[in-house]
């Protein structure tokens, strides 16, 4: 019922609905990702499984995440379960993702698994927590190093810019993030 471990993610119609919603065309999504407008089609269409690589460079044409668009593919469940067998998505040697929900949900739950590229900046529109399970990390948030052990959590309002990376091999973090299609920023200003 809610297990969906034997349908496998298809990311297409969350790809296409996201570009239709920008306006954009194929072409300027190519020009954006490095990507080929065919190979782009083919993702639309469900004929291609992109790389992480490639729908995380889809994913940046399109001014969203990877996390987002694999949310996005499955239709939304009351109950559903996630086996730890689900496929891992690589991302560089010696790592891993694994989206801990699935669906178009207001909650996204990612665990990331071994090396992370220190270099990419996030900022994300809504509020998240990382929760370092196993390991150790170093987070740097608001022109500031933290360093975080097992167990450890840290919470990031939206806006705030922020790079992580682990500093112990195979150290599991657990990412919770509203996401970025509900209105749950406040003015902060006040």
């Amino acid at each position: 019922m809610g297990d969906h471990k034997e349908q496998p993610l298809r990311v297409g119609a969350a790809v296409r609905r996201r570009r239709r919603a920008l306006e954009l065309t194929l072409a300027v999504v190519a020009e954006r990702s490095g990507l080929s407008v065919p190979f782009l089609s083919q993702i639309e269409n469900d004929r291609a499984r992109p790389s992480t690589i490639s729908l995380e460079k889809v994913a940046d044409a399109l001014r969203t995440t990877a996390v987002e668009l694999l949310a996005a593919a499955d239709p939304a469940c009351s109950v559903d379960v996630v086996r730890d067998e689900a496929a891992d998505s690589a991302l560089a040697p010696g790592s891993r993702a694994r989206s801990l929900v699935r669906g178009h949900h207001q909650l996204h739950a990612t665990e990331f698994t071994g090396d992370h590229d220190a270099g990419r900046e996030f900022q994300h529109r809504n509020d998240e927590l990382m929760y370092v399970a196993d390991g150790a990390v170093e987070i740097e948030a608001e022109g500031r190093a933290y360093r975080l052990g097992r167990g450890d959590t840290m919470y990031l309002t939206g806006g705030v810019r922020h790079r992580w990376r682990a500093t112990v091999p195979e150290t599991r973090v657990i990412v919770v993030a509203v996401a970025e299609h509900i209105e749950a920023v406040q003015d902060r200003s006040r």
